[in-house]
């Protein structure tokens, strides 16, 4: 790409505000090295890795290098052999976990993040490396004992040394022989080497060696002559602990400098991951998203150089998101050249650059502050003509200063190349530089060269209008302010309000009528009908501007009122389960005093055919009492995640049920008082097709996901249910109801089925199992659970086909 085009898009400032994003320096240096690319697949490539950065972040915000440096310099010195500090290999250390730690998260991620795990294949460190520091190194940057066994021998002959010498120096201070003679009771230090303080006169009174003295001459530090060999002993210790620990620092500098090639990969892969991090976290800072990249299309003969320009609300990247005013650029398959007219401070240059600087940044792999469905064509270079030109040591002026860079421009640019020209032939004799405009842009033309010009002309206007391939663009002024409105109309060319404004401001009607008199008259029919088509056009956007303004309103009071009756509900539901748990603790409660009152009448010989009656009211009670409290579908709110109580549809048996528990990637169902564990992708609420949770799941693929060509085909037989209730039948008609039931059942695959029989005599319950153990739809059988209904209910295990 053209450097000096760069600088003149304010690319560097970009690179700038990236890089504040950098955990570390390498990182950073790679932000500022960055460059467009004019590849399309490596460019699309770089868009998907700050997409899938983006990604990862929002399901994962601690995603990141931790604490990782940049430790190049230190493993070439390591390389070379130069010794590394403890600090220094604690850095490397660091690094080497920091790196584990972000390869850990592409674990079983390759298909979700594809493009980032490709990066992590160059993180894991060096086998056991990390270990060996942490062995040597504690976390104060210090070695450990544990470094090796002669180290850990010296040191404690250091410590018994030492105490040797502590106890021997403190038992002569504390000598009432000697404690005349000392200034202090105290052991200090000179030298590196344990002394006392001894008062000057009282030289020669303690044999020992004077170190130093006091400033005053009063004190002299002296070590006794008894102490002298223990001081030896503790400081020969010391110097073999120095050389023992050289030789540590020493193996391990080599044991990293053996890894340097890894670890500066390593490094580098960090960098890459960084950087994919802060474009994302840029990204999201602006509020941008990722452009659709697409190649020139080829063209043939047609006067067209193949390129697509389409921004929608695109925002120039390095004004404040706040004020800045989006604008939308449209160069399609019959569009390659944009004529811009407006006044001064309108916003010419500033759509100008917001145009080449998200060409740049979509090819450097950064999102663009635009809306979705933005689309660019990847272009071989970019070059841009604005500002101003002069050099005074060149001794150039503006104007030559500007022809001097298109010339270079004109002399490098192709059909492949977008060229920004500001305020084209600007600078000289209006007539001139008018001719001059003209014959630039028809030059850009005539090449095919996809461009964008500024300028104040009225001639390229016309020039515009009556060329293919070339439109007009203004930016729009308020004339009751006399302000620009910085909006970008496509279509329309700028008109001159100079003896509007000029009237506003005071100037006299007389002067402004004589002005007018001496326009061309068809310049002044053209103004009148300019100013008609653009009170059309504003009318027409604040109609558009009420309208989504109310629409909005509409959509965020329909969704006030449906989080409102989601509460409601949450709250009904909480209610009736609270009913209903009552209930239940009543139901038991008079269970028990059935039972209680069936034994009395046993052991008092009387008649239990009064109880039946009873004992099946309580059965009914207790049915209508398990039946779960269902959730109510609020009909206005939105979609939204399974909750406890919806009413949902099994679909492997065809059967209604209540969520009665959730997991991430299963859920439970209640099915009458049978609990069910299936596949979130085996549900769909109730009331839905079958092919509803399909529709959803497709959506939620891929891009690249293909559908399934070979789906499972769905099972001819109905389900019978799961539960079949017996309650009430003589056993001759439950028989025949129970191998119609098995029967059904074992046709449609269901796995198990629930008879419910009540548990009343035993009598119903003893012909059921017997039946059950006899048939041959039949594997097992067993009791129902606790929760389930207890001997009042049999699940049967159903034979596979």
């Amino acid at each position: 790409m053209d450097e000096k085009s760069l600088v003149t898009l304010e690319y560097p400032k970009v690179l700038e505000r990236l890089a504040a994003f950098a955990d570390f320096s390498a990182s950073a240096a790679l932000a500022r090295r960055m460059r467009p690319t004019a590849d399309l697949t490596e460019a699309l490539e770089r868009q998907a890795i700050t997409s899938e950065a983006a990604r990862l972040l929002s399901v994962k915000s601690e995603a990141g290098i931790g604490g990782a440096l940049d430790v190049r310099a230190l493993i070439e010195r390591a390389k070379r052999s130069a010794v590394l500090t403890p600090s220094e290999l604690l850095e490397v250390k660091t690094t080497l976990i920091s790196a584990r730690e972000l390869s850990r998260t592409f674990e079983h991620k390759q298909a979700e993040y594809p493009h980032l795990a490709v990066i992590a294949e160059k993180l894991p460190p060096p086998p056991g490396l990390i270990e060996t520091i942490s062995r040597t190194i504690s976390d104060r940057a210090e070695i450990l004992d544990s470094a090796s066994p002669k180290l850990a021998a010296i040191r404690a002959e250091i410590r018994i040394a030492h105490e040797r010498l502590m106890s021997k120096l403190t038992h002569l201070i504390n000598d009432p022989k000697n404690q005349p003679h000392l200034q202090e009771a105290i052991i200090t230090q000179r030298n590196g080497r344990y002394v006392v303080p001894l008062r000057a006169e009282s030289r020669g009174r303690i044999r020992s060696i004077v170190h130093d003295q006091s400033s005053s001459g009063a004190t002299l530090f002296v070590e006794p002559l008894v102490a002298v060999e223990l001081n030896n002993q503790w400081h020969e210790a010391q110097l073999a602990e120095r050389d023992e620990e050289r030789r540590i620092l020493t193996d391990l500098t080599d044991q990293v400098g053996a890894f340097a090639e890894v670890i500066v990969q390593l490094v580098e892969a960090l960098a890459q991951m960084d950087l994919a991090f802060m474009c994302a976290k840029y990204a999201e800072e602006l509020h941008a998203v990722e452009p659709m990249l697409t190649a020139f299309r080829k063209v043939g003969r047609e006067k067209h150089p193949g390129s697509v320009i389409l921004l929608y609300h695109a925002r120039h990247p390095l004004l404040d998101p706040a004020s800045v005013v989006p604008i939308d650029v449209n160069l399609d398959e019959q569009t390659y050249s944009l004529v811009i007219t407006g006044p001064n401070t309108g916003g010419k240059t500033v759509s100008l650059k917001t145009v080449g600087l998200l060409v740049l940044m979509a090819q450097s792999g950064l999102h663009i502050p635009a809306q979705s469905g933005s689309t660019l064509s990847i272009f071989q270079n970019v070059y841009a003509d604005i500002g101003d030109e002069q050099s005074i040591e060149q001794s150039l002026s503006t104007f030559s200063g500007h022809i001097t860079n298109m010339v270079r421009i004109l002399n490098r640019a192709d059909a492949h190349s977008l060229v920004l020209f500001d305020e084209l032939g600007a600078g000289t004799d209006p007539q001139e530089g008018s001719a001059l405009a003209r014959a630039l842009l028809a030059h850009l033309v005539e090449k095919r060269i996809t461009n964008l010009v500024a300028t104040h002309y009225p001639e390229l206007k016309a020039f515009a209008h009556a060329t293919p391939g070339v439109v007009n663009a203004s930016m729009e002024f308020d004339l009751k302010t006399l302000r620009p409105t910085y909006n970008l109309i496509i279509g329309l060319p700028g008109r001159s309000n100079a003896l509007a404004i000029a009237e506003r401001l005071g100037l006299s009607k007389d002067i402004i009528q004589s002005a007018r008199g001496l326009l061309d008259p068809t310049n002044l029919q053209a103004d009148d009908l300019l100013d008609e088509i653009n009170q059309q056009r504003t009318i027409a956007r604040k109609a558009r501007g009420a309208a989504d303004r109310a629409r909005f309103e509409a959509d965020q009071i329909r969704k006030d009122l449906a989080l409102r009756l989601e509460k409601i509900e949450d709250e009904r539901q909480a209610v009736l389960e609270k009913a209903r748990a009552q209930q239940e603790k009543e139901v038991e409660a008079l269970t028990t005093e059935v039972e209680s009152l069936r034994k009395a009448l046993a052991r008092a010989h009387q008649p239990l055919e009064a109880l039946k009656v009873v004992q099946e009211r309580v059965e009914e009670l207790r049915a209508n009492v398990e039946q779960p409290v269902i959730r109510r579908v609020v009909q206005s709110a939105p979609p939204r995640a399974l909750k406890l109580g919806d009413k949902v549809r099994l679909i492997t048996l065809n059967m209604d049920g209540v969520v009665s528990a959730l997991g991430e990637e299963d859920i439970e169902v209640l099915l009458g008082n049978l609990k069910v564990r299936a596949r979130i992708s085996d549900v769909v609420r109730a009331g839905q097709p079958e092919t509803t949770l399909q529709t959803v799941q497709a959506a939620g693929q891929p891009r690249s996901a293909a559908p399934d060509r070979n789906p499972a085909p769905a099972p001819f037989t109905p389900s019978p249910g799961v539960e079949l209730d017996l309650r009430g039948q003589r056993a001759e008609d439950a028989l025949e109801a129970l191998e119609r039931y098995l029967e059904s059942a074992y046709l449609s695959g269901m796995p198990y089925v629930r008879v419910i029989h009540g548990k009343g005599t035993g009598r119903l319950r003893q012909v059921m199992r017997e039946a059950l153990a006899q048939s041959e739809f039949v594997t097992s059988w067993e009791s129902g659970g606790e929760t389930e209904g207890g001997d009042g209910v049999t699940v049967a295990r159903i034979a596979k086909e």
